[in-house]
């Protein structure tokens, strides 16, 4: 690989064997090299594919702004979190990550503090992407002197999460967590009872509900399903279905989509399955 542009001491642009445009990082694998220069692999820690939806500009003006330790600080916590997520997250998070933690890092020198509005449904639906957050903040902490705070520590975990579903911005992550929050919201209503978070049916419930949730981001219609499932769910299982009827209700109003019968089904049951124990307890009582 040939370099075509140096942006920093650790950080060029060059070209893969592809012939696709590539930022390259490496500590020191740009000193005192020029363009047309050959590129040291023995230093190439991680190469980035530049996508259409990659701004050169950009990310040189990132790059070029951003101290190696915080580069290198970010690459520490994406292998952490790949090993405890056992995923491989999308690329683009060792940029944004690196940016988010540089902001983050100057806000708190400046005695800037930024709430995170959505630091309990962070907490509450995306528990061990919170917890490499918090593992995260000792890193940082370790390597700048600084600790940011839990509320950092759930702007990470939306860094994570967004990397983990297919690349999609972050404004479609928060629309699925508001999605999500809003569905538990009519169940809680709905039964007149918070459900037990610690129950493996909570957690399959919610799990269903997530990828729901980017089902109807992305608009992803399914068959309308048997007549006769549907019908034997929505005698056996009364209350729960009354309660899918007022989410879908919730989905006709705000976002213009109704469930199919498969849906209907489905959210059913876990429905059924995670108010349960409360509908047991209430009756013993």
């Amino acid at each position: 690989m040939i370099i075509e542009k140096v942006l920093n001491n650790n950080v060029l642009l060059t070209r893969n064997n592809k012939g696709k445009e590539v930022i390259v990082m490496g500590r020191g694998i740009s000193f005192n090299k020029v363009i047309g220069d050959t590129v040291d692999a023995e230093k190439i820690d991680k190469i980035f594919l530049l996508n259409e939806n990659a701004f050169t500009a950009r990310l040189t003006e990132l790059l070029n702004d951003i101290p190696v330790n915080l580069l290198e600080l970010a690459s520490e916590i994406v292998t952490y979190a790949n090993g405890v997520l056992q995923t491989e997250l999308s690329d683009n998070i060792y940029l944004t990550l690196t940016d988010h933690i540089q902001f983050a890092v100057q806000r708190y020198e400046k005695g800037i503090v930024l709430k995170n509005a959505m630091l309990f449904e962070i907490k509450r639906f995306y528990k061990k992407e919170f917890k490499i957050g918090m593992d995260a903040l000792k890193l940082i902490e370790q390597s700048t002197g600084h600790w940011l705070g839990e509320d950092e520590a759930g702007f990470i975990a939306l860094h994570l999460v967004n990397a983990r579903i297919d690349g999609n911005e972050m404004r479609s992550t928060l629309k699925m967590t508001e999605i999500v929050q809003n569905i538990l919201n009519i169940v809680t209503y709905h039964y007149g009872s918070v459900q037990d978070e610690t129950s493996l049916n909570y957690s399959r419930f919610l799990t269903h509900l997530q990828y729901f949730a980017m089902r109807v981001l992305r608009k992803e219609t399914h068959t309308s399903g048997e007549d006769f499932l549907y019908n034997q769910v929505r005698m056996t299982y009364v209350k729960a279905f009354e309660c899918t009827v007022k989410i879908n209700e919730y989905l006709e109003k705000s976002y213009g989509q109704s469930l199919s019968k498969d849906e209907y089904v489905y959210l059913t049951i876990h429905i059924h399955r995670v108010t349960e124990r409360n509908d047991i307890q209430q009756n013993i009582e």
